[in-house]
């Protein structure tokens, strides 16, 4: 029997993907496990696996297309069949979009008077509808999911809210007539990524009160030993591998600084998780060195130099990117030799880092010309107090200047 494949929910917050490509045809065999298609979320692309086997009969949405979370894509025929109605197959599957559409009050009442759920029965339903649901006080035995095989997802907790008031209309924009000296431009339409970015910094900006702390790291000793390290090792250690174990450390050693802010609680974290900043051509992003306190130098730059290559290619996971308890934003490579960056929500803090370059210093009441490198932290000030960051910033120079520590 034919069977509609539905947009999947990869994003946890995510209502909507792109379909970079289809990875089969119309009329090809599919079995379990077979890549059917890749997905653009607002972070990567991802594959897109077969959970049931059968012949793509119809492809519905084509690639590129932007299609909603739960909304078919594509008809899955059994093997040998043929002749299926579409449109009736499209007509049923539009009911439980419609009903999770309807006015929050017929929602709520419908749902009241017969669950949807038997007793004892598993809901299925996403993380993030589940943290709604319990958020918003709703039972969800008493929601039709739209998802993927009937599973819950965000809009359909989201559909029980009143709908917001109409916004009043707005004039439209004045467009310049030609040949009114703009000049010429091309329009490049933003991808998921580049709108994420826009709206998780502009809220970050905007609703975090951000405070900087700017110190100079005397660099002679770290490369001293990193040349020393480099002689031997199998793989080159890089500054940034340095940098992320010392982040790790001072973490460890002012435990205080690993939090992060949320309206109910501030939320400690018990390993350091460092999400590294990584340019790509569609934007940044920031995958996560699990527990970096605990690795090697090594082991930090061989995870770090594979998250930076998916990142690029636009593989990485949600499970690579998501999370963390503390930023780093690396542009010394570019020479660059100090900025203040932007918090990355949920993380409280993050670490700009500049060039290392040869700079007059006071030593001893002398002058002294040595490789130093600045860094900027800039932090929440609703999860960490002024003498708690400058403690933390003193931790990580320390460490920076005297590397050999976070070596034993």
């Amino acid at each position: 029997m034919a069977k509609l494949i539905r947009m999947p929910e990869i994003a946890a917050n995510g209502t909507s993907a792109v379909l970079n490509e289809w990875l089969k045809q119309e009329g090809e065999a599919i079995a379990v496990g077979d890549l059917l298609a890749s997905i653009e979320t607002d972070k990567a692309l991802v594959d897109f696996e077969a959970d049931e086997a059968g012949v793509l009969g119809k492809i519905l949405s084509p690639a590129g297309e932007d299609v909603a979370v739960g909304a078919p894509i594509a008809v899955l025929y059994a093997p040998g069949e043929n002749g299926v109605d579409i449109a009736a197959l499209l007509a049923t599957a539009a009911v439980p979009a419609a009903q999770a559409a309807a006015p929050a009050a017929t929602v709520a009442s419908t749902a009241q008077a017969t669950p949807l759920v038997a007793a004892g029965e598993r809901i299925k339903a996403s993380p993030l509808a589940r943290r709604l649901a319990r958020e918003q006080g709703i039972d969800l035995a008493t929601l039709q999911g739209s998802g993927p095989h009937g599973r819950i997802v965000k809009r359909d907790v989201e559909s029980t809210r009143p709908a917001p008031a109409a916004p009043a209309p707005t004039p439209a924009p004045v467009v310049p007539a030609a040949g009114s000296g703009t000049g010429d431009y091309e329009e490049i339409p933003h991808s998921n990524m580049r709108r994420t970015i826009a709206r998780r910094l502009t809220e970050s900006k905007a609703s975090v009160p951000h405070f900087y702390l700017k110190v100079e790291c005397r660099m002679d000793r770290l490369n001293e030993l990193r040349a020393q390290v480099n002689a031997s090792a199998p793989r080159k250690i890089s500054v940034n591998d340095f940098i992320v174990k010392a982040v790790a450390a001072a973490l460890q050693e002012v435990p205080a600084m690993n939090v992060s802010w949320t309206d109910s609680a501030l939320r400690q974290y018990n390993r350091a998780d460092i999400a590294v900043a990584v340019a790509t051509d569609n934007g940044l992003i920031t995958p996560v060195v699990r527990d970096a306190g605990s690795k090697s130098l090594s082991r930090i730059g061989s995870e770090v130099a594979g998250l930076a290559e998916r990142a690029r290619s636009g593989r990485l996971a949600p499970a690579d990117y998501q999370g963390g308890s503390f930023t780093i934003s690396n542009l010394g490579m570019y020479g660059i030799e100090e900025f203040s960056a932007i918090i990355n929500p949920p993380h409280a803090a993050i670490l700009a880092v500049g060039a290392t370059s040869l700079r007059p210093l006071v030593e001893d009441g002398a002058l002294v010309v040595a490789p130093a490198m600045s860094v900027t932290l800039s932090a929440d000030h609703r999860a960490i107090d002024g003498a708690l960051a400058a403690q933390w910033l003193a931790a990580f120079k320390r460490i920076i200047e005297n590397p050999l520590a976070i070596l034993v």
